[in-house]
């Protein structure tokens, strides 16, 4: 791992559970459990780390991380982010856009209008959102803009390679 942007965070590590080195886990992979699917995890100082064990405790996951022996063990590394490489995520095809990938890129209304670029992205539970900042002298006066990631309705192409998202949204609001 050797660019930010090579790193996702999956999870967190929570306090010591028992005195044999396993600790709770902070999963945030859309399924708690799919957490452990990326292996090896990097853990502080891009220090590698590998599952021993997990399991499910009551609504939540622990687990046994390889060198972590005790409680002593466990407490140096609770609270640390659990990062992955980029390239363990799976490719999503044509289909499909991870988040990372949205930030940054420019977005222009299907007239050609320059909204800005994705500062970045968020769930409200019913949709996703671009936060967009707007380019300095944005002829409506806009600052920033949320608009829905909702494709069809308004999200009419994504293009990677040009980092470009085209999108059916009045400039004004």
């Amino acid at each position: 791992m050797s660019l930010a942007s090579d790193i996702v965070v999956v999870g967190k590590i929570g306090a010591p559970y028992g005195v044999k080195g396993w600790v709770k886990i902070n999963s945030y992979t859309q399924t708690p459990e799919g957490i452990f699917e990326y292996l090896p995890w990097f853990l502080g100082e891009k220090n590698e780390y590998q599952i021993d064990q997990w399991r499910t405790h009551g609504k939540g996951l622990v687990a046994k991380i390889v060198g972590v022996d005790n409680r002593d063990d466990a407490e140096r590394i609770k609270n640390l982010d659990i990062n992955i490489s980029a390239s363990q995520l799976p490719d999503l095809g044509d289909d499909g856009i991870y988040w990372r990938e949205l930030t940054g890129m420019k977005v222009v209304t299907t007239q050609g209008y320059d909204l800005g670029v994705v500062k970045e992205v968020f769930n409200t539970g019913a949709n996703d959102v671009v936060h967009v900042k707007a380019n300095v002298g944005d002829a409506f006066g806009q600052k920033e803009r949320l608009i829905p990631f909702v494709f069809d309705d308004v999200v009419q192409e994504v293009d990677r390679e040009a980092k470009v998202i085209k999108v059916d949204w009045d400039p004004g609001f």
